[in-house]
């Protein structure tokens, strides 16, 4: 069986008083789901905009995940194919061993 769809995905970045906020929403079709993540800088940190933004947007990207992961476990119990283990964490996979090092 072949499956090809497209899903829609928006960034939101705002940034104030060493605070950045992210907010991610994706739109499946059938679903709309919004991941959020924040990052804050120490005063005293140089002030490198960027950093926030990527530690904020991973953050929620991580949230999103998590997401839609608990949907999916939610979908195979429902279809009768439950996950022997409900995986907490928002990725697993191959990066796991590269990230951990």
């Amino acid at each position: 069986m072949s499956h090809t769809t497209e899903w829609k995905t928006r960034v939101y970045l705002f940034e104030e008083d060493h605070t950045t906020k992210v907010r991610v929403e994706l739109d499946t079709g059938t679903s709309r789901l919004t991941g959020h993540g924040t990052a804050r800088g120490h005063p005293t940190d140089n002030d490198v905009p960027e950093i926030g933004d990527e530690l904020a947007a991973a953050r929620a990207l991580e949230n999103l995940a998590a997401q839609l992961k608990l949907i999916a476990y939610h979908d195979m119990i429902k279809a009768g194919s439950a996950p022997e283990e409900l995986s907490p964490t928002a990725y697993g996979g191959w990066m796991d061993s590269v990230l951990m090092r």
